[in-house]
């Protein structure tokens, strides 16, 4: 499958490498190719350049968000939140009828400084927000609720004994996400429903980021025990 990328981040570095693995054509996009392969520091949260680590996944293409969204089969939204639905029209998200389109972004709000809180939540979500913008996408909202390490990954932590929580509105659509899932390892993955459920998946972030900072660690996720 032809995959796009959105997101030039350790998110999406993590779910293109991981795509890619599986057997996808991937590509990430960006807004500005030339800006980001000459910058040669790491980011404020110590993320290494992105020319280096493309420099070892020569096989993921790197274009502007028009080029890699030209084509592609499925994209995947690894922006900022803030950004998503700007960099989704500019990857034609909705030109295409029935695309899949994956949104791993979270609405966090981080002008009252740390932990965030979210700028849209309870009754309307970054998810529905998305889905609104481009009716003929079919949106799943994944991947959100833990850190990059386990996105793709699940054995790095309690042997993959873990949850993968999504929802969306197209069953056919959550089939193919919960298809790569499998290839990564994830082996307990709950469908919460339509994409309204993406209030809780964002809400659950808020949560997320305080048990980060009381255990010190981004390595941790949910299990649903029945």
């Amino acid at each position: 499958m032809r995959i796009g990328v959105l997101g030039t981040g350790i998110v999406g570095r993590s779910l293109a490498e991981g795509l890619a693995r599986i057997g996808n054509d991937v590509s990430i996009g960006t807004r500005d190719v030339d800006s980001l392969m000459a910058r040669d520091e790491p980011d404020q949260m110590g993320t290494p350049p992105f020319a280096s680590w493309r420099g070892e996944h020569e096989d993921i293409g790197v274009a502007a968000f028009a080029e890699v969204g030209d084509g592609a089969e499925l994209l995947v939204n690894a922006t900022h939140g803030t950004a998503s639905v700007a960099a989704l029209t500019a990857a034609g998200a909705g030109t295409v009828d029935a695309r899949i389109v994956i949104d791993v972004a979270n609405p966090l709000d981080f002008s009252g400084g740390f932990p965030p809180s979210l700028w849209v939540t309870n009754t309307d979500s970054l998810g529905e927000q998305i889905q609104r913008a481009f009716p003929a996408a079919r949106v799943v909202k994944a991947w959100n609720t833990m850190t990059a390490a386990l996105m793709t990954h699940p054995e790095a932590l309690a042997d993959g004994d873990h949850t993968f929580v999504l929802c969306g509105d197209d069953e056919d659509a959550k089939t193919q996400v919960a298809d790569f899932l499998r290839a990564f390892g994830w082996r307990d993955i709950v469908d919460l429903g339509d994409i309204t459920n993406a209030r809780a998946l964002e809400a659950y972030v808020i949560m997320w980021v305080r048990m980060f900072s009381a255990l010190d660690s981004p390595m941790l996720n949910i299990k649903v025990v029945r």
